[in-house]
């Protein structure tokens, strides 16, 4: 082990590598949390490689074996190649996931010593499919979990329900690993990597690794001198990424959509070609989720040979490609999370250089927040991760799945936390659990996981060329009603389609290749009712609750619209109703209260809705949630409160805990939405502010003076 990494020049360690090294050594299940670059991963392959190296001398059996799972395909891939650089004798590695084929799979379960996967497969695969896993499970000695803090809401509930599952099924086997997690972003290590793993987790947070310096910079986009209107994010980081890749600089640049990807690559392949720059036009590309696995691939190779200068990338890079030597990272539009920020500001520098950190603030009213106060950026910790394991809707899946590969026993209840008997039963009630002496046993003929998806998309839409028949990219379910709706502009590196069909009980939509010179965005209404009221608290001028709700949303058309702006058609569609169960914050007002803070009757509607959407945009402030993982409606009289009423839901079946977590931070919440309405100097509303690039109104009624008003009011402010 030491020849092969003093072969790949390490030849000592940094303190908090020995430190976890020792802990994962002895049996003790260690999260790791320091810096990005700070050589978290040597501490798992050491840990993993020696235990497999010191198993092969044991001719009796297939000695020891690992698992490492990663929340990305390419983030397994690049661990293999650095496995395989290492050249070890004897030891075999192996990616699993989607992509495998299966007699690749089955070489895995028979042959491999570590195994490269994702939660997905262990969900889908290798639990549902253990016994053919018997002889790996069996020789398991270490679980590694990388990048732990991308298991967060929904998807990190999931997760830590799968990881009890795997504990469970391994000590049927007689195995009990050893989990090493890492992270570089994340506030509580030990309390997450717990609530993950289901067990103590030991944190080693003191980074002994040398840093190079870091210049970050909050940037605002300029005005136009043509239009007098201020440059979007993506064509002011667009800009920038130009510039850099031309000054010599290999710098990635994040944007939020898939769409903003395209048009800021688009953008700085534009710029760099009007200048003559005709070889670095070549140089510069589109990364996003949606891409063929072998376009991924190319890339990332790309990327980590120097061809790429510039990449245009959603965070789906941002987990994805160890990237040695990059000099910059520019983000277009606020990610999500400190964390996030951290996270992909943390790609440049890798080689020990200095480097540039570049937030790009868009229209929105977070992003403008930010670039005024940065202290909530540099002067804050990264936010605490948001996950509730104990969600119902989540549990009962897990349990279900669980009773259908071994059947449960009471023992194993207490594995999946204090409401999983209570979930039980409602399982047995319902005809999925039959209950016997022994335990619960799954009593239907289908399986679980068929039913279960851990990222939340419970199917997939393959976007097809139409006479080609060639699969352009796919797209989940739920985004296909507003992103390749029949009449859609949909755009995949750098080439623009339109959708002329969407099959949804296909799971297809047929494109045309094309750029018709107009773009399309979907309309939408949606309503909700109220369910159940678990937390209620009074403020000053309102009343604040926290409970069940169910969404009911549909898309009924959308309109096409000039690179100027002009509207130039809005058209019809007739697409099914989608129903969210869900929880929410909300908060009702009296009209009285309203009244005298300033605001007539008629007024109300674009108050609360202006309201609403500022309050989404700055709720991720507060929760570690972006704005696209919650939603929000308001009225200015709903049936089951009698009063004006606006809420924030959660985006997922069964909630995520981003509402419970703005419930209980609602008072600082509503401050810091009131101070951004205060300070942005436009008159009646803008995408700074109170314009949201979600709403399927059409941002229809806004009255920003009207949601200062209100938002005083709700906070015992009055209404000046």
């Amino acid at each position: 082990m030491y020849a092969a990494l003093a072969g790949a020049g390490i030849r000592t360690l940094w303190s908090h590598q020995r430190q976890g090294m020792d802990l994962a050594w002895g049996g003790e299940d260690v999260v790791v949390s320091t810096g990005t670059a700070s050589g978290k991963s040597l501490i798992y392959l050491v840990a993993s490689l020696s235990a497999v190296a010191e198993g092969l001398s044991d001719l009796s059996g297939r000695g020891a074996t690992a698992l490492y799972l990663s929340p990305t395909k390419a983030l397994a891939a690049d661990q293999l190649a650095r496995l395989q650089a290492l050249q070890l004798p004897g030891i075999r590695s192996v990616t699993y996931d989607g992509d495998t084929p299966t007699e690749e799979r089955r070489w895995a379960r028979d042959h491999a010593h570590l195994v490269l996967s994702n939660p997905d497969l262990v969900h889908h695969s290798l639990l549902p499919r253990h016994r053919q896993w018997s002889r790996f499970l069996r020789a398991l000695r270490f679980v590694v979990i990388d990048e732990c803090h991308t298991y967060r809401g929904v998807f990190g509930s999931h997760v830590s329900a799968v990881l009890r599952r795997l504990r469970r099924v391994c000590t049927r086997y007689g195995a009990d690993p050893t989990f090493v997690l890492a992270s570089a972003t994340v506030a509580d290590p030990a309390g997450h990597g717990s609530a993950l793993v289901g067990r103590p987790v030991t944190a080693v947070t003191e980074d002994g690794s040398p840093r190079a310096a870091m210049t970050a910079a909050l940037w605002e986009p300029r005005t136009d001198e043509a239009t007098g209107e201020r440059v979007s994010a993506t064509t002011e980081a667009a800009a920038l990424l130009a510039d850099l890749v031309e000054a010599g600089s290999q710098t990635v640049a994040f944007a939020r959509s898939r769409a903003g990807v395209e048009a800021l690559a688009s953008s700085a392949r534009r710029r760099l070609d009007f200048r003559g720059e005709s070889d670095l036009v070549r140089a510069v590309a589109a990364y996003r989720g949606g891409y063929l696995p072998s376009e991924r691939r190319d890339l990332e190779r790309d990327v980590r040979g120097g061809e790429l200068r510039g990449l245009a990338a959603t965070n789906a890079l941002e987990l994805g490609v160890d990237i040695n030597g990059l000099d910059a990272v520019l983000i277009a539009g606020w990610p999500g999370r400190r964390a996030s920020l951290w996270q992909q500001w943390g790609r440049a520098g890798r080689a020990g250089q200095p480097a540039l950190g570049v937030f790009v603030a868009a229209d929105d009213p977070l992003d403008a927040y930010l670039v005024r106060h940065p202290e909530a950026v540099f002067g804050e910790p990264v936010e605490h991760t948001v996950m509730d394991p104990g969600n119902p809707r989540i549990l009962a899946a897990h349990l279900a799945t669980a009773a259908s590969e071994v059947p449960l026993t009471e023992a194993d209840l207490e594995l999946f936390g204090p409401h999983a008997r209570h979930v039980t039963d409602r399982l047995v009630a319902a005809g999925i659990l039959r209950r016997r002496p022994t335990g619960w046993y799954w009593a239907r003929e289908d399986r679980p996981t068929d039913h279960v998806s851990l990222r939340g998309a419970a199917s997939v839409v393959s976007i097809v060329e139409r006479g080609t028949g060639r699969v352009v990219g796919t797209i989940d379910e739920a985004s296909a009603h507003t992103q390749v709706h029949t009449g859609a502009v949909h755009v995949h590196q750098g080439q623009s389609y339109v959708v002329v069909d969407l099959d949804l009980e296909g799971a297809v939509a047929t494109v045309v290749r094309g750029d018709p010179g107009w773009t399309t965005t979907a309309q939408s209404v949606s309503e909700f009712r109220i369910e159940g009221v678990e937390q209620r608290r009074r403020y000053a001028g309102a009343e604040v609750c926290y409970g069940a709700v169910r969404v009911t949303g549909q898309v009924t058309g959308f309109t096409r619209r000039l690179p100027s702006g002009e509207i130039i058609g809005q058209h019809a569609l007739d697409l099914p109703t989608r129903t969210l169960n869900t929880m929410a914050v909300w908060w009702t007002q009296t009209e009285d209260s309203l009244l005298e803070a300033g605001l007539v009757p008629a007024g109300i509607p674009g108050a609360a809705h202006a309201a609403e959407h500022a309050a989404i945009g700055m709720l991720p402030l507060m929760a570690t949630c972006d704005r696209w993982d919650i939603g929000g409606v308001s009225t200015d009289l709903h049936p089951d409160t009698g009063q004006p009423t606006i809420m924030i839901y959660d985006g997922y079946p069964g909630g995520a805990g981003f509402s419970e977590r703005a419930f209980g931070q609602w008072d600082d919440w509503t401050r810091a939405t009131l101070q951004r309405l205060l300070e942005c100097p436009c008159a009646s509303g803008c995408p700074s502010c109170v314009q949201s690039p979600k709403c399927g109104n059409g941002n229809e009624p806004l009255d920003k003076v009207g949601a200062q008003h209100l938002l005083r009011s709700a906070l015992g402010m009055g209404g000046g």
